[in-house]
């Protein structure tokens, strides 16, 4: 199978269109359908193919490098490397500037200014800790720390009923680097896009949250606010939708 037709295969497999790698990438439409078509001519040469055949791949879910070698045993072989005295040795001398004196005059300002600034600050404290001290005089009792709140609930009442829910929340931990596309209740695209190890995201809609993920079991999941773990064995792309009701019924 040919780089072109992997690729294809691949996001077809993943569920997903052109115009969304494209927007994910940032690559042109039209450079993705001849790079699925073999062409390889529209992106420039044969440094950018590579780097499009990878962006593309980890997009999808797959291992890119396999596929930029096979790229490259077709295209003369991989770049030569650059030594580092040429990658990092300037081909026109640099003029540096020269140092200028320092400016006292703005110096000794802005000392003056701190100076001031810290003056007022210490005059409002001082009249603030003043009238607090007038109110204790006076008889006005301090609140305490162990007052008891007015919104709290009494003790011993009867147990409040639980609102039905009104909404989906999803919370994922990547538990390995994967592919995921997160769709909303009308079919928007809530996330797309590739999650390494310890990233960690939050979805929510008012009905239903569909996932696609690029290797099963590659995620924790979190639904409703309860822990489910991590679905699926790994192995392909996995699909997965959960509502209000769940994980009762996942």
């Amino acid at each position: 199978m040919s780089i072109g037709e992997t690729l294809a295969e691949e996001r077809q497999r993943a569920g997903l269109s052109v115009t969304q790698v494209s927007l994910q990438t940032r690559i042109r439409e039209t450079v993705i359908r001849g790079m699925e078509a073999d062409d390889f001519s529209l992106c420039g040469g044969n440094f950018y193919a590579r780097g499009h055949i990878r962006s593309i791949a980890r997009v999808i879910g797959i291992d890119p490098e396999p596929l930029v070698a096979e790229f490259d045993a077709a295209h003369g072989g991989a770049p030569q490397p650059v030594s580092a005295v040429s990658a990092f040795e300037p081909e026109q001398p640099v003029a540096f500037r020269e140092r200028k004196a320092p400016n006292w005059s703005a110096a000794m300002a802005l000392a003056l200014a701190l100076v001031v600034i810290y003056g007022v600050v210490q005059v409002v404290g001082h009249r603030g800790g003043e009238e607090r001290t007038a109110q204790q005089v006076a008889g006005t009792p301090a609140p305490s720390a162990h007052a008891p709140s007015a919104s709290a609930a009494p003790k011993g009442g009867a147990p409040v009923a639980e609102a039905p829910r009104t909404k989906v929340e999803v919370r994922v931990t990547a538990k390995r680097t994967t592919w995921l596309n997160v769709i909303g209740d009308k079919g928007e695209t809530l996330f797309i896009g590739t999650l390494h190890k310890g990233d960690e995201k939050d979805f929510t809609a008012k009905k239903k949250v569909k996932l696609v993920v690029g290797v099963g079991g590659s995620l924790n999941l979190t639904v409703n606010g309860k822990d489910i773990g991590s679905p699926g064995k790994g192995g392909g792309v996995q699909r997965l939708s959960f509502d209000r009701d769940d994980p009762e019924h996942a």
